[in-house]
Formats: C-alpha cells, sequence, structure tokens
C-alpha cells in the first residue's frame, strides 16, 4: 500500500502544455514551479457528476477574499469542497483574470503555427482547456472561470488591476487536497495579464500521494465558519453517495 509521503504520479507539464485526469478523493497534488514566472490555468469539476464545478463567486465571497492562498477551499456551486490549499510557499493565486485566447496570444506575442514551428508554437489557454474538455466527455459550454497557480493580479483604490511580475520564483510549490473524486484541467500557458512581452512560461512538476485525513485542527476546516460548513455538505454528500467520508 502506498505511504502518506509514497508518490502515486509525478509529470512534468512543458511549457504551453496541458494535461487532466480524475484524482480519488484523499489526494494532495503539489504543484512545484521548475522556473521563475509560472502560470497554470486550472479548472475543477465532481469527477461524478461534472455539471458541479468549481464556483469563483460562492469561493470568493464565502472566504472574503480576491485570491487564494493556504487554507482557502475550492468550492463547487452546490456549496461543497471540492480541493483545499494546504501548503503555499507563495501566498496569493490568482482567481479573476481568466486564461488567454487564441486572439489575445497572437496580438500579444505574434501569430505562430503547428505546421511552423511543431511543439513550440505558441499555445493558448481557451484552446487547451477545450481539448482536455473534449478528451473527458465535456464540451466548449463546461468552460468556467479558472483559478490561475502562480500569479498574482491585484488591484488599485480605483479598480484597476495590476499583474505583479516576478511573483514566483524557481522552486515555489502549492499544495492542493482533494476533498471529493474530482476531474482536474490543467494550461500551462500565460496569464491574459503579464505583461511580458515575450510569450514565457515555466515548467512546473506535479505529484501526487495521499493526504493525510482532515483532521479537527486542520487549517482549511478551520479558515472560516463557512469552509466548516461546506465541508460538513460536503461529508453528508460522501456519506450517501460513497458510504463513507473516508
Amino acid at each position: 500500500m502506498n505511504g502518506i509521503n509514497t508518490t502515486i504520479v509525478s509529470k512534468m507539464i512543458s511549457p504551453g502544455g496541458k494535461w487532466s485526469s480524475r484524482i480519488k478523493r484523499g489526494k494532495q497534488i503539489t504543484f512545484t514551479a521548475m522556473e521563475n514566472g509560472a502560470n497554470v490555468s486550472l479548472l475543477l469539476y465532481n469527477a461524478d457528476d461534472t455539471a458541479e464545478r468549481y464556483n469563483m463567486p460562492d469561493t470568493l465571497k464565502a472566504q472574503y477574499t480576491a485570491y487564494l492562498t493556504k487554507g482557502n477551499v475550492l468550492l463547487s456551486d452546490n456549496g461543497r469542497v471540492l480541493a483545499s490549499i494546504t501548503e503555499d510557499s507563495i501566498g496569493w493565486h490568482d482567481t479573476i483574470s481568466g486564461y488567454c485566447t487564441r486572439q489575445q496570444i497572437d496580438q500579444k506575442y505574434g501569430e505562430t503555427t503547428y505546421q511552423e514551428l511543431r511543439n513550440d508554437w505558441y499555445q493558448n489557454g481557451e484552446g487547451n482547456l477545450i481539448v482536455e474538455l473534449f478528451r473527458n466527455g465535456l464540451t466548449t459550454s463546461d468552460l468556467s472561470p479558472v483559478v490561475n497557480l502562480f500569479s498574482k493580479v491585484s488591484c488599485d483604490d480605483e479598480g484597476n488591476t495590476q499583474f505583479v511580475q516576478g511573483h514566483t520564483k524557481k522552486g515555489d510549490k502549492v499544495t492542493l487536497r482533494t476533498e471529493m473524486d474530482v476531474l482536474l484541467v490543467l494550461s500551462n500557458t500565460p496569464n491574459p495579464l503579464d505583461t511580458n512581452k515575450t510569450y514565457t512560461t515555466a515548467p512546473i512538476e506535479i505529484t501526487i500521494t495521499d493526504a493525510e485525513p482532515v483532521k479537527e485542527d486542520d487549517v482549511c476546516l478551520n479558515h472560516r465558519p463557512e469552509n466548516r460548513r461546506a465541508f460538513e455538505n460536503t461529508w453528508e454528500y460522501l456519506l450517501l453517495s460513497k458510504g463513507g467520508i473516508q
């Protein structure tokens, strides 16, 4: 049997790359930036019922925040916890910028084609996410707001957004713990608000291990009263649909 710290899967997502997988509850997913300036756009769904997915407005308003970090949870539109952020060396992950499109990439960095550059052509977040959605039986109608891991976008007092260059350094890590069986969809492409004039992304290592069970003093469970209620909703769902929460 796998121990808590035993690696189940380790993958490298190259710049411009994409990946998706169904992942069981009780796993720990650690993302590591292998170079400076990483950005990974993330979608999250209930693997058993993909109509339930990450809900950005509910996640933010329930936790009184505009960004995510350790202690925060990713809530579904049914008020349940899809995943929790249990460790974070960075302190801020963007929730408001969305994913880059083909038009944005072409306008900012210049047009490229696969026929010309093969795997070095400039991929876009929307295209990558759509490919992975189709691979999992979903369609473009299932696109929804993403979390941009490793990016920081702040707002000034007048509501203007600002992309923070140099926010993530080589070796920075963030860890998600799955609280339900989930479908995870990723695109390793630039943040749409990135001010860098060249197409730049960093390789990302993903390591999946077994997570320790949620304890009473868990930082995510106790972050806010709303978090605890969402965990209780999740546990009730698991008891009724799976026969248990372990």
